[in-house]
């Protein structure tokens, strides 16, 4: 197969892209995808440059001269997406909008729920449905859903008995 840019040489670079949904498939010579930048694509590749590309897409908001920084250690959204790397904790908060769809589709979720230690694991995982039913049972209480609290509250006595006895 020919390159499709110079359509002289035989293709040995294949690219597939993603953009906005939509896949976009190239053939280069070599010369070609060196030119426009596709050259050694795994040769010194590190997790900032990964966590980058995932990011790289991403607008970053230029409103005239103001530019967003972190007051603990000073970086912006850009120097995120450029490096691939997060400043510090803080920078988590201030920039939560725009690293938020990024996360979710790295990590498929955005809350941590770790591991379950073997052995505890049943024990841990009642005491977390119990929590969790509170919740539930609390925010029926604040909506006055009054008849969903009743059976949360009697799930709740269920489990408590469960974990007691």
């Amino acid at each position: 197969m020919l390159c499709q840019n110079c359509r002289k040489n035989e293709a040995t670079t294949h690219i597939k892209q993603i953009r906005n949904g939509v896949a976009a498939e190239y053939h280069l010579c070599r010369s070609c995808a060196e030119s426009l930048g596709y050259s050694a694509p795994f040769t010194g590749t590190g997790l900032g440059e990964l966590f980058s590309s995932f990011l790289g897409d991403m607008p970053v908001s230029r409103l005239s001269n103001t530019v967003l920084r972190c007051e603990k250690c000073g970086c912006t959204f850009e120097d995120i997406v450029n490096s691939g790397k997060v400043g510090c904790a803080d920078c988590y908060a201030l920039f939560y909008d725009k690293l938020l769809p990024s996360v979710q589709r790295i990590h498929g979720q955005t809350r941590h729920v770790g591991k379950i230690p073997s052995g505890t694991g049943e024990n841990i995982k009642l005491e977390s449905r119990i929590a969790q039913t509170k919740e539930k049972l609390n925010r029926a209480i604040d909506e006055q859903n009054f008849e969903l609290a009743a059976l949360l509250r009697d799930e709740i006595r269920q489990l408590e008995a469960a974990r007691n006895g």
